[in-house]
């Protein structure tokens, strides 16, 4: 393969023979035509092009994933303008249609009058880089997917609960849209686990959850662990009549269960106390104040026996 020429001071052979043995591969562009006058052998290995098919600007630009052309470009013809070194990661094509992590890192040449000559600089792989940043951002993703779900039952959990009420309690607020929230609590749960013994109550639990799961139809409903044997519902855009259907549904898909409670005194099998509540937020109005409200009432079906529903 021919080799570009390149002006070299007497002693410079050396550092070219150095800078062609390390896996940066240097490279020089003449500001004026945008022409390459010299790109490293390396080139080749790392992305397949000839070392003498890199032309010009042109080559280096059309070598480039088109979602980081754009903008690598522009960002590295502003910065040479103004005379600033700077760096830039993009994927660069491989001549066998791959893409390479590329960072070019940047020197700016200026002539005696201040005017750019040229841009000299290095182009170093950063795949394997990439690589391991990607896994630690997949990895934090899955942390904070942890952070926000019940261990024990797959459901969101009490912290994402407070995310989604608040959000959706502002939302309905903006838009003047009703509200609606269920809690619902195992019913002596404490007795089906001293019956039944802990392991079993887990499992309780993580069939309780699934059937709330599927009791919901809409992706924009949430359900959540909020603690213990206690569970909630957020309803977006849903009146209180639509709240009601879905904790009908919610007590006859358990009854298909058939999760047997031989201490239940609402029944022999596991059954659910719900407190509803319905609400179109104004200004004046306190989530704070709403939750209770729904609370109260999940209590009021609790004293009147269990295995019911109290809404307004």
């Amino acid at each position: 393969m021919p080799e570009q020429s390149i002006e070299m001071t007497p002693d410079s052979s050396v550092y070219k023979a150095l800078l062609e043995s390390t896996k940066a591969i240097p490279w020089k562009i003449n500001w004026q035509t945008m022409a390459f006058e010299y790109i490293g052998p390396q080139i080749e290995a790392l992305l397949g092009w000839p070392q003498d098919s890199w032309k010009s600007v042109e080559d280096w630009a059309t070598r480039m994933h088109p979602e980081d052309q754009e903008w690598v470009v522009n960002f590295c013809v502003k910065q040479s303008e103004c005379g600033v070194d700077h760096e830039a990661d993009y994927r660069a094509l491989h001549r066998d249609g791959h893409y390479v992590w590329i960072r070019d890192v940047v020197h700016v040449v200026r002539d005696d009058s201040g005017e750019v000559e040229a841009l000299i600089g290095f182009m170093l792989d950063i795949s394997e880089r990439k690589k391991t940043e990607e896994k630690l951002i997949a990895l934090q993703k899955k942390l904070e997917e942890y952070s926000f779900k019940d261990g024990l039952t797959g459901l969101s959990n009490r912290r994402m609960f407070d995310t989604v009420i608040e959000d959706t309690w502002l939302s309905a607020q903006r838009n003047r849209q009703p509200l609606s929230l269920i809690l619902l609590d195992i019913d002596h749960f404490k007795q089906y686990n001293d019956l039944y013994g802990h392991i079993q109550g887990d499992e309780c639990l993580r069939r309780v959850s699934s059937v709330l799961a599927k009791a919901i139809k809409r992706p924009k409903d949430f359900v959540g662990r909020f603690g213990g044997e206690e569970f909630v519902i957020v309803l977006p855009e849903s009146d209180a009549d639509a709240a009601v259907r879905v904790a009908e549904r919610c007590i006859s898909e358990l009854l298909r269960e058939q999760i047997p409670h031989a201490d239940n005194s609402a029944s022999q099998l596991v059954t659910l106390s719900m407190g509803i509540g319905t609400i179109i937020p104004s200004q004046n109005d306190s989530l704070t104040e709403f939750l209770a409200t729904v609370d109260g009432r999940l209590y009021e079906a609790k004293d009147a026996g269990r295995n019911r529903i109290v809404a307004a």
